[in-house]
């Protein structure tokens, strides 16, 4: 038997309205805050997310999914993330000369070669959202403000905000000098990996996983104490604003996300109770993105939210069983003559915009009532030889057992069904 790949998922029909039901969820406040949907190649150009995503990272150098091209002579990968392939597209097709802000939403697979885990695979989905041209907080509160009300539409509580900004191009520098220094003095506890990032990018220590390094993490210096006067009014007017619009959060100085692209905003939505994998969205500012991806210098911030992870932190407050649509009319028939009339009706109501179902399989009639009772049919209607003969039916209601005779010409159903 071939088996799926490790670490991707089947969503089978039972499993796929909730899905549906998240993404619409998702796709409807999307709208309301005014983000059209942008979809994007599932592969591009290994060199977008080296340039975009940052070649010291983890995503780059560990975990793309990254091949040859048959036809040319390039490298592509499978998109690891969303937010560098939007700015790719915008450029691509001029999108810089349109009137400011752009937003963009978008609901996608990404791809990534990671150890397997509860809310955590190699194929996962993400609902994502950029917004550019923007260097107001305002700005950075109102794509908050989004994914907070998604979290609030879905009845999901206890979702966290963790906010922290880890400075601009100009305070950057003083606080990569500290952490140099905090970590150097412990240069001989790190881990393999975070003695590369040492050297080459000293912020990403601060997000690594292994307990040691993660113990030295807390004892560094915070970003906050090291922000210029530009970015700390930044960050008065974002927490300012989260206050006026409602929205609580808790600062973090160990949140720093695992992207280069960062800057100034960075934040975090925790679920509790779901697991390691407890962050279910994430995001921040990129104001130097567009310009280090070829662009004109342009500004922007976003979030990427993973939909298992919600559906986790659902799962857990049990709020996830949703039913998929039910059909409105079983037609039950006995005999030959009544099938092929129960599939001519069938037809009819369902090019009418009606959702009806049949026999298919040669079921009895008490095994159809059944099956009818199953499927959570509202109505059924009974078909045999005396019926066809007679142009009349016997229409059962499910819910309280009413039954009442109907014609079979031009059948449909009743107004108040």
């Amino acid at each position: 038997m071939i088996r799926k790949i490790k670490g991707t998922m089947d969503i089978l029909p039972d499993k796929t309205p909730l899905f549906r039901h998240i993404e619409s969820v998702m796709r409807g406040e999307a709208a309301r805050y005014g983000f059209g949907e942008i979809r994007t190649p599932m592969f591009e150009n290994t060199e977008l997310f080296e340039r975009g995503v940052g070649d010291t990272t983890d995503v780059v150098q560990k975990e793309m999914y990254t091949f040859a091209d048959r036809d040319e002579n390039r490298r592509i990968s499978l998109r690891p993330e969303g937010t560098a392939p939007v700015v790719r597209a915008l450029l691509e097709h001029g999108c810089q000369s349109d009137p400011m802000p752009l937003k963009y939403y978008y609901i996608i697979s990404c791809f990534r070669h990671e150890a397997p885990q509860a809310g955590r695979s190699r194929e996962f989905f993400q609902f994502g959202t950029e917004l550019f041209g923007s260097e107001s907080a305002i700005a950075d509160a109102t794509v908050i403000s989004l994914a907070s009300s998604v979290f609030d539409r879905l009845g999901l509580r206890n979702i966290k905000l963790h906010l922290n900004s880890i400075g601009c191009a100009k305070c950057r520098p003083a606080y990569r000098d500290a952490l140099k220094a905090h970590f150097g003095e412990h240069s001989g506890e790190l881990c393999d990996t975070c003695h590369t990032r040492l050297e080459k990018n000293p912020l990403r220590l601060l997000d690594c996983k292994s307990p040691i390094c993660s113990a030295i993490a807390r004892r560094a210096p915070k970003t906050l104490d090291y922000l210029c006067d530009d970015c700390a009014a930044h960050f008065k007017t974002l927490t300012s604003a989260l206050d006026a619009m409602g929205i609580s959060y808790e600062l973090d100085p160990a949140i720093v996300r695992g992207l280069d692209y960062y800057t100034r905003t960075v934040f975090e939505f925790i679920a509790e109770g779901i697991g390691a994998q407890s962050t279910v969205c994430g995001g921040g500012r990129y104001d130097g993105l567009v310009e280090s991806l070829g662009g004109a210098p342009m500004s922007g911030i976003g979030f990427g939210m993973g939909l298992t992870r919600v559906i986790l932190a659902m799962e857990q407050q049990g709020i996830a069983d949703i039913d998929g649509e039910k059909p409105r009319i079983y037609l039950a028939s006995l005999g030959e003559r009544a099938q092929i009339k129960a599939a001519e009706i069938t037809e009819r109501l369902r090019r009418e915009g009606i959702f009806a179902e049949c026999d298919l399989v040669g079921r009895s009639l008490k095994a159809q009532m059944k099956y009818a009772n199953k499927l959570g049919a509202d109505y059924v209607l009974m078909l045999g030889d005396n019926e066809i003969d007679s142009g009349r039916a016997i229409l059962r209601d499910m819910k309280n057992a009413a039954q009442s005779e109907v014609e079979l010409l031009g059948f449909t159903l009743p107004e108040n069904a």
